[in-house]
């Protein structure tokens, strides 16, 4: 299975898992007297969405060149990435918002029951944050990886709506609000994750040179062709699910432009042959000069 194909599975799981947390956080928050609850499944709604976004940024970032694109069109998932953060502000903003109304509220304790459903969720989103995270790092998608956040965004939030309903319903009457209290809490992790999901994605739209490990594995491929010198620049560019190098080769100053040209040729299908998700390696000739 390829990375588009892997991408593509992993966050069909995150929107029919994340559906069904929504609706059993949501009915039981509402039953179960839990705003803590009610706010978890809020934003669980709200991952939803943003796992749309980004199927949609997949699908169309993986698109191929074009005549108007002609490095492709993986640019669009860090946009997508973009989109997925605004919307885990704006759900943490309206957490905290309600939560502070709800504090400055009166109102009846959590059900006991809820305790139970929010270690289940807890646990759910764990396991599901270690396994969108994983195919986040073996696809390299910035937009998979905040999805992957959102699941851990979502575990945080439901370990903080327990901490406040357990406070709530063991110490009894007066202590109702913990539950908005860990409400509250919740909305400053969900903005934390936000910033970890927006700087990557930052930096992939920035052309950041972050690629170090990557530039090592492209000068091992190129320095075993034969008549290459050395290798000087070497520039990667992240564009999606793929990255574009531009690199600069030493070989023998005393050959034809033929051989030195014959000689990136070889480079540039060797490079693209041992390392996956290379779409393209543009080569410039050094002449050795000693």
């Amino acid at each position: 299975m390829n990375s588009k194909d892997k991408a593509i599975k992993v966050t069909w799981l995150s929107i029919i898992g994340n559906l069904f947390l929504a609706l059993v956080k949501g009915i039981t928050g509402y039953f179960g007297n839990s705003y803590a609850l009610i706010a978890d499944a809020v934003e669980s709604t709200t991952d939803i969405v943003s796992s749309f976004l980004v199927l949609i940024g997949l699908r169309y970032s993986t698109r191929p060149p074009d005549e108007d694109h002609p490095y492709g069109h993986g640019k669009a998932e860090p946009l997508i990435t973009f989109m997925v953060v605004a919307f885990l502000i704006f759900s943490a903003i309206g957490i905290a918002w309600q939560a502070v109304i709800n504090i400055q509220t009166p109102h009846e304790l959590p059900e006991t029951y809820t305790i139970y459903v929010l270690i289940g969720v807890v646990v759910i989103k764990e396991v599901f944050f270690r396994i969108v995270s994983k195919t986040g790092e073996e696809t390299k998608s910035t937009a998979v990886k905040g999805d992957a956040w959102h699941h851990r965004s979502d575990a945080i939030t439901s370990a903080a709506a327990l901490i406040g309903i357990g406070v709530a319903v063991f110490m009894g009457k007066g202590y109702e609000s913990a539950d908005d209290w860990a409400a509250l809490l919740a909305s400053v992790f969900i903005l934390y994750n936000s910033f970890l999901i927006f700087r990557p994605a930052l930096g992939e739209i920035m052309d950041e040179h972050t690629h170090h490990d990557l530039i090592e594995e492209i000068r091992k491929s190129a320095s075993e062709v034969n008549g290459v010198i050395n290798t000087e620049k070497c520039f990667i560019r992240k564009s999606g699910l793929n990255h574009h190098v531009d690199l600069h080769l030493t070989v023998n100053g005393q050959i034809t432009v033929q051989e030195g040209h014959d000689i990136a040729h070889k480079v540039q299908e060797k490079i693209m042959q041992d390392i996956p998700g290379i779409a393209g390696v543009l080569i410039h000739v050094e002449p050795d000069t000693f």
